[in-house]
Parts: structure tokens; sequence; C-alpha cells
């Protein structure tokens, strides 16, 4: 049996395969080595994901996870899962890119972008990433993620350039106040994923122009400054993956449109072509 995470700064998802047929699905926490601690890890590891495989006889483990774009970070994950996880053939370590280019290109050239908690791209040739623009982390770019989205909506929430029906709205529904915000995103941990939080009211009241606005807008500037950057990205098939591309792709297909974008391809994950193409490499 094969074990597969599709790993990001929210949500782990892990697929137990056989002969390439999923036999098992797991989620556990985030698991990205910028923001967890070894020991957070481990401890997501042993309480979590170990429990549900603990009947599975694991030959090989490919772990493709954002922040794992180099080897410290690799390594960190690879001790983790080596110490945990006996008996394994391969432990393969590599970034969540790497994952959705194999998964959503094949061994086709592509543009490939992950629309999650975080955002990324990149330009693949069929065979290895040749060119990224930096995503630079939810402080200073991941336009388009669901950290940015959560932070926009707050701004303009708190600054009253939405209506107050959907100001009081959102802060009944999370329990919120202004100093309660500003706690979670300047004192404690994880504030990316508390603003990636917000994405679904985002969605649910997404008919609001303003609300839609401020989604187009973040799009936009994802592929303004990531997109098209790129070689040829007018005529290259353009491919997206992760829970905010998928969830919210009834505006990222016009936003593409207007901006002459040739969007092939929108998932919620690329972990159905990586069982695929990893049950048939078993590197």
């Amino acid at each position: 049996m094969i074990l597969i995470a599709d790993g990001g700064s929210t949500k782990t998802d892990w697929r137990i395969a056989k002969s390439g047929q999923e036999i098992k699905r797991i989620q556990t926490k985030g698991i990205n080595p910028y923001f967890c601690s070894s020991e957070e890890i481990e401890i997501e590891i042993t309480d979590y994901l170990l429990p549900e495989i603990k009947d599975c006889d694991i030959s090989d483990i490919y772990f493709l996870g954002a922040g794992c774009n180099t080897l410290e970070k690799q390594n960190i994950i690879k001790d983790i899962l080596l110490k945990k996880i006996c008996n394994t053939r391969t432990i393969l370590i590599e970034s969540d890119l790497i994952g959705a280019a194999i998964g959503l290109c094949e061994n086709k050239k592509g543009i490939v972008c992950i629309l999650g908690t975080g955002s990324n791209s990149c330009l693949y040739n069929g065979k290895e990433i040749v060119e990224q623009v930096s995503p630079l982390g939810y402080i200073l770019g991941d336009e388009g993620s669901g950290a940015v989205l959560g932070r926009l909506f707050i701004n303009a929430c708190l600054k009253n350039q939405l209506s107050e029906n959907i100001k009081k709205r959102f802060l009944d529904e999370y329990k919120l106040t202004p100093a309660i915000i500003l706690d979670k995103v300047y004192r404690e941990a994880a504030p990316n994923r508390f603003l990636a939080s917000i994405s679904p009211f985002i969605l649910e009241n997404i008919q609001d122009e303003k609300v839609y606005n401020l989604v187009y807008d973040s799009f936009k500037d994802f592929f303004v400054k990531n997109v098209m950057q790129y070689n040829d990205w007018k005529t290259l098939p353009i491919h997206l993956t992760g829970s905010v591309a998928y969830h919210y792709r009834d505006i990222l297909k016009p936003v593409g449109k207007d901006l002459g974008l040739h969007i092939e391809t929108i998932t919620q994950s690329p972990l159905e072509n990586l069982i695929k193409y990893f049950s048939k490499e078993q590197y």
C-alpha cells in the first residue's frame, strides 16, 4: 500500500491506495513546516494519522506539502515519518506545487496554480518546474488566497466599506469583536488559518456587489502579479487546484476570461491523479 498526502496550512488530506485504487481517506490539521514546529507536526502524525493506518502495510509514502520547498523543511517531515512509520521502502517529500503540477499536467506543459489558505504558481514543462514567481506569504503576497480574502474582508468590514448588515452578521456568526480580531491576527498562533476560516462567510455573501468586487479584484491581482509573468501565458493551459480555487470557480473563470487567460482545469485536490501516478511510478 502507498500513503499519499496533500499538505496545506489549514488541513492535510491523506490517501491510502493499493494497485492504483483508493482504500482510505484521512484528514489531519495542516502540516506546514514554515508555520508548524517539529513538535506540533509530530503530535499531529502520532495522535491523528497513526491510529488510522495502524492496520495498513505502508510500503511507500509521498508527502507533497505547502512549505516543503527546501531540503531543510523536507527533512523535518521526513525524519518524523521515518521515526513513526517503520518498514517503508520510499519516503518522498516535495512541495505541494510539484504535486499539483504532476497531478494536473502529467507530462504536458502548463501553468499550475494553488489557491488555498495560501497561494502559489509555477511554469511546468512536463517534467519539472522551470519558473516560479515567489508567493511571498499572506502578509506580502498570496494574492487570491483564503488568508488574503479574509484579510481584505475584515479590513473592509472594520473600515465600514461593507454594509452594516453584513458586518453585524459576520461579527455575530463568528462571535468576534474588533478587539478579538486584533488578538487573533497579532497575538495568537496561525493567523493565516483564522483569516482563511472567514472564506465560507465571504462565499455565502458573494451576491453582494462590494463583496464580489473584493473577491474579483483579489483574483485579478493573483493572475496579473503571478500568472501573467510567465512566458506564453496567453496560450498555455492554466490549471488551478485548492479549496479556494474550487469553491470560487464561478468567479475565477470570468476573471480569467476578462484577462485573456486559458483556464483549463479547476479542481479541489490533485490527489486522485497522484494516486494513479505514484501507483504507476513507484519511485
